[in-house]
């Protein structure tokens, strides 16, 4: 087996099984509906946890509020995949301050999350849409469970403040760990879109 083809099935298959996987869910109105109900859901309880949302301090007013030089603003860190916000924005109820980057990293995991159980539930519920094998099975759960580091992952800019409030003396050592809960959490998702898609017939 050459080196090329060998390199085609480790790569491109995958991502072809991923990608009929994928439209065959969205191209449904329950799919679709599961995939943007859990993408929007998980893209506020991230914001929440990141701190970005919170309950208004002003209820009823309606603003926004621009840092000067935004673009300057906008790069610069405050945590592990969190970056400084430019705008202060009131919704009545809620208060949102809008970090781009902090923003476009939890749209990223919300799509990914979003993604899994659009197609653990197109695998159980509409297996022959998107050419996926019948219901039941590991394969189908794979993208549920995957999700769950994921949500986990919105808590590594609380991680300092978890750990004094249960009294633990916070080190080096133990703050690595929540920098790498994001990046673990996107490897697990992307890696269970392709166990879920690996039974595609092509």
């Amino acid at each position: 087996m050459s080196t090329e083809t060998s390199a085609r099935r480790l790569t491109v298959r995958p991502l072809r099984r991923v990608v009929i996987a994928v439209r065959g869910v969205v191209s449904t109105r329950d799919g679709l509906a599961v995939f943007l109900g859990t993408t929007v859901g998980y893209f506020l309880l991230y914001s929440v946890a990141v701190g970005d949302l919170a309950r208004s301090v002003t209820p009823g007013e309606v603003g926004l509020s621009v840092v000067n030089d935004p673009l300057s603003r906008l790069f610069e860190s405050t945590g592990p995949f969190q970056y400084e916000a430019v705008a202060f924005i009131e919704l009545g109820v809620v208060d949102y301050l809008f970090a781009p980057l902090t923003a476009a990293v939890g749209l990223g995991l919300a799509v990914l999350v979003g993604l899994n159980l659009a197609v653990a539930y197109g695998a159980w519920r509409r297996p022959a849409a998107c050419r996926l094998p019948a219901r039941g099975g590991a394969d189908s759960t794979a993208g549920v469970l995957a999700g769950v580091p994921a949500l986990l992952s919105g808590t590594v800019c609380c991680g300092p403040a978890i750990l004094l409030v249960v009294g633990v003396q916070a080190t080096a050592g133990i703050l690595a760990v929540f920098q790498w809960l994001l990046p673990v959490a996107v490897v697990l998702l992307v890696g269970s879109l392709v166990l879920v898609s690996r039974r595609v017939q092509l």
